[in-house]
């Protein structure tokens, strides 16, 4: 992590990747590139559904594969580079035929690697191959859910699943939440974990970065009138002032189960994970 001399309040807290260590290019590769309007938390109607989203440093959207459908033709990566829109480093992946493709790059690799897609690849680094074909205990990322839908899990950051089982058709995963899944056997992935796994560790240091980002204020309920929110209103500051916590809505926090109880991926959750206080001691 990269550190400042504390020359200022919000320098002195700050921290960064240094992304010099990693990144090998400046500028992205242009046909690979497009513009795009950030949906910054509003749905279809314009209505927002994720506050706190908003602004931002207009950003330029790279075209990352994560369908993974040039099987059996070697690829090398010529670049690592940043990409604005997601927190693992990207690289430009130029097949043995002349196509170019971003991909998302595994940890600790360096332009010039090779990678293949294929049933029979060897189990290094970056390669991509069926789940059946993946011993128990090995590291994976870019994971499909269904067979030919592209990469669905484990594309943040210094993200990993864990194969744990193989049995009946499906292979058993530990996700990054601790919770393990069943998946299908014929379901592809990636061997290793995703690169930048520093970036949980950066600390903005002050407003204005958060802003640069496109992240929005967040107010706290106990500051608003009663009408907001129903920790609002009271003379002076107030405790919560009910039984259980709550969101602005009125609905239920801290503990409650939220997730539907007939729902279709049920079936295919073999313990759920961990949560509240006792996850950091068993993990």
């Amino acid at each position: 992590m990269k550190k400042y001399k504390p020359t200022t309040k919000s320098r002195r807290q700050m921290t960064n990747v240094n992304y010099r260590e990693f990144l090998t290019a400046k500028k992205p590769e242009k046909s690979l590139t497009y513009g795009f309007k950030r949906s910054v938390g509003r749905n279809s109607a314009g209505r927002i559904t994720m506050r706190h989203k908003g602004g931002g440093h207009k950003r330029l959207y790279r075209a990352v594969d994560f369908l993974y459908d040039k099987k059996n033709i070697p690829a090398k990566l010529k670049s690592i580079e940043y990409d604005p829109n997601r927190s693992a480093f990207i690289g430009l992946a130029v097949y043995k035929d002349g196509e170019k493709r971003y991909v998302v790059v595994p940890k600790s690799v360096k332009p010039g690697m090779t990678f293949v897609v294929s049933e029979k690849a060897e189990l290094s680094a970056g390669n991509r191959l069926p789940l059946k074909n993946i011993p128990v205990g090995t590291f994976v990322y870019n994971i499909e859910l269904k067979r030919g839908g592209g990469a669905k899990i484990g594309r943040s950051a210094g993200i990993f699943a864990q194969v744990v089982a193989n049995a009946d058709g499906y292979t058993n995963l530990k996700m990054p939440s601790t919770e393990v899944r069943k998946v299908d056997e014929n379901c592809w992935a990636s061997i290793g974990s995703v690169s930048n796994e520093e970036h949980h560790l950066e600390n903005y240091g002050k407003a204005g970065r958060s802003r640069w980002k496109g992240i929005r204020p967040t107010v706290r309920g106990t500051a608003m009138n009663p009408v907001d929110h129903p920790y609002g209103g009271g003379e002076g500051r107030q405790g919560r002032g009910t039984r259980r916590p709550k969101t602005m809505w009125g609905k239920v926090t801290g503990g409650r189960k939220t997730r539907t109880p007939k729902k279709y991926s049920n079936v295919f959750i073999v313990s759920r994970r961990r949560t509240g206080k006792s996850k950091k001691s068993q993990s």
